[in-house]
């Protein structure tokens, strides 16, 4: 039903979509140097992957060079991300890892 102003004008409301917010997938990052079982570590911590998941997200990481570790918003894929690296830095390890858009 439209609703008047003063100057009989007839409004009607409009129905608006907003869109989701765009994703970001985390990934581990492939070195020579940091263990495998490490790394099975960050993933079961920091992505709360279960022992099966986090070993094999780890040996794609080791096969291919690099793994996606989850699919999140900006803002929790960049604190992931923070997460990793600290734990890497504390424990001493060139880990790496980044986001990309997902696309």
């Amino acid at each position: 039903m439209p609703r008047r102003t003063q100057d009989d004008v007839a409004l009607v409301p409009m129905k608006t979509r907003t869109a989701p917010p765009p994703l970001y997938k985390v990934l581990l990052l492939n070195d020579d140097f940091t263990p495998m079982e490490f790394v099975v570590q960050v993933l079961q911590r920091i992505f709360r992957m279960d022992q099966e998941q986090a070993t094999r997200v780890m040996l794609t990481v080791h096969t291919e060079g690099r793994g996606v570790c989850g699919v999140y918003t900006k803002d929790i894929a960049a604190t992931k991300v923070d997460q990793v690296l600290d734990m890497a830095r504390v424990h001493q390890h060139p880990l790496q890892c980044v986001m990309e858009e997902n696309g």
